[in-house]
């Protein structure tokens, strides 16, 4: 499993939405300004976050974005599924606990699939946008002169 540059701006986009949740809708291009991403890449992006309910939007010239909710009730797992589609690191398990693979029940490597697939999806479902703005923010005081 590869997560793509769609994977990984995402989770950009909604920790800078995160970071400046002030109730406030915040302009694309300000976002694509701060993360150095182009506005036209972003609009790819934001368009399914959007439609997942993840992102409130509003067109037009005071338009913009903000978090549908507070940042620790999204998990890096929810961002990246909306983006990505399963985190499966092999196709047979992209369907979930439903193996799709005429020689499942042969397979000697599916237990180890099946372990790192939990191993991965449990991962980013315990980390939220609230953890990554905490680890982000200890990372900036955590300079000393």
């Amino acid at each position: 499993m590869k997560v793509s540059t769609k994977g990984r701006y995402a989770l950009r986009i909604m920790l800078d939405l995160a970071f400046h949740n002030s109730g406030e809708l915040v302009p694309l291009k300000d976002i694509a300004k701060r993360q150095n991403i182009t506005l036209k890449y972003m609009e790819q992006i934001i368009s399914p976050l959007s439609k997942a309910g993840f992102v409130i939007s509003l067109r037009g010239s005071n338009g913009g974005y903000k978090l549908a909710r507070k940042p620790s009730e999204y998990t890096a797992g929810d961002i990246l599924r909306v983006v990505e589609g399963p985190l499966a690191p092999t196709a047979c398990l992209e369907n979930g606990e439903y193996v799709d693979c005429p020689q499942a029940d042969e397979c000697p490597t599916l237990s180890f699939w099946q372990g790192l697939n939990k191993v991965i999806n449990d991962y980013v479902d315990s980390v939220t946008l609230e953890d990554l703005m905490n680890r982000q923010l200890a990372r900036v005081n955590d300079y000393v002169i």
